[in-house]
């Protein structure tokens, strides 16, 4: 008797509870269609601006990137970083379609800036650079620290090319150890400079930096 009970009694809960949304639903009715409507518009217009606008913008940066590449693999470094008037260069690129073209506009961009001893605009450009390329990233950081040693803050360019060479695992490695303790050699760092040099000795000698270092060890131990 008492289990025939307490079957009914949670019966009825299950009555009142279902009797309760019905009445939450039909109290709330405008809003409730009002929400689903406002998700529908959302993910509609969503879906358009991918479809529609973000993928042909992805396209047109693209194609917009083919020709200042062209330029850059030519070594027409202003051509290549501001476009010849039919075709856009990369800071043109930059400012239109940001990194919707890829990552690397900003490398090119920077390396452009670069070679034109623009180095301030190399150093922001190369900041921007946020690709995880196993040989543009380290590439990048390289090149910023070639601008700082134009500008003369060696101190930041060490920073550059020591962490160049802890993101490379490969021979490009020794070069930027090798400007690394060039620059430590401008900062009278000598003892820095020796270690690095015998770091590309022993880590990295079968490198072009390697089959030559002898000559930077005696140079520097003969100080």
């Amino acid at each position: 008797m008492a289990k025939t009970n307490k079957k009914a009694e949670n019966a009825e809960a299950v009555v009142e509870a279902v009797s309760k949304t019905d009445q939450f639903f039909e109290k709330n009715r405008n809003i409730l269609i009002g929400i689903a409507v406002a998700i529908l518009v959302i993910a509609a217009g969503s879906y358009c601006f991918y479809k529609f606008y973000w993928q042909s913008a992805v396209e047109e940066a693209k194609n917009q990137m083919v020709a200042a590449e062209r330029s850059f693999n030519q070594g027409d470094w202003e051509t290549a970083l501001n476009g010849d008037g039919d075709n856009l260069g990369f800071s043109q690129i930059i400012e239109d379609y940001g990194t919707k073209g890829g990552d690397a506009v900003y490398f090119y961009a920077g390396v452009c800036a670069l070679k034109l001893k623009n180095y301030e605009d190399a150093v922001t450009y190369l900041d921007s650079y946020k690709g995880g390329d196993d040989f543009l990233g380290p590439r990048a950081l390289a090149c910023k620290g070639d601008a700082y040693v134009a500008l003369e803050d060696y101190a930041k360019a060490l920073s550059c090319y020591e962490e160049a060479a802890q993101s490379s695992d490969n021979v490009f490695a020794a070069g930027y150890l090798m400007k690394a303790a060039s620059v430590c050699e401008e900062l009278g760092e000598n003892e820095k400079a020796l270690s690095i040099y015998k770091k590309v000795k022993d880590i990295y000698p079968n490198s072009i930096e390697g089959r030559e270092i002898d000559k930077y060890i005696s140079r520097i131990e003969s100080k």
